[in-house]
């Protein structure tokens, strides 16, 4: 089992920022994907971004430019430094680690964006 423990979500001004972190402890193996999702009211779950152990992301169109996913692969903790944040930013935000063929969650954090 893996267990992962976000944090960083918040209430935020339009155009401001927010960073948040996800740790990720138990079962971990050093070759996996760690990347953030988020879920709108009334909407899908969606990728935000993601990076794999060997440093390969892929960013939602939405939020290029603006996001930047990293990890520390030492401590098994994926960050996601949000910038000129918008109100449709607004979701519970969820960590994700991907390794053999198993999918983990977060419990969720709350982004909200006030315009």
């Amino acid at each position: 089992q893996v267990q992962l423990v976000e944090s960083g979500g918040g209430l935020v001004q339009a155009g401001g920022s927010l960073r948040l972190s996800c740790a990720a402890s138990g079962r971990t193996f050093s070759t996996n994907v760690m990347g953030w999702y988020r879920q709108a009211p009334g909407k899908q779950r969606e990728l935000v971004a993601d990076i794999s152990s060997s440093g390969i992301i892929n960013y939602a169109d939405f939020v290029k430019g603006r996001f930047t996913i990293s990890r520390d692969n030492a401590k098994n903790t994926v960050y996601l430094q949000m910038n000129s944040l918008k109100p449709e930013d607004t979701a519970v935000y969820y960590c994700n680690v991907y390794q053999l063929l198993y999918a983990y969650w977060g419990q969720g954090t709350q982004v909200t964006v006030s315009s």
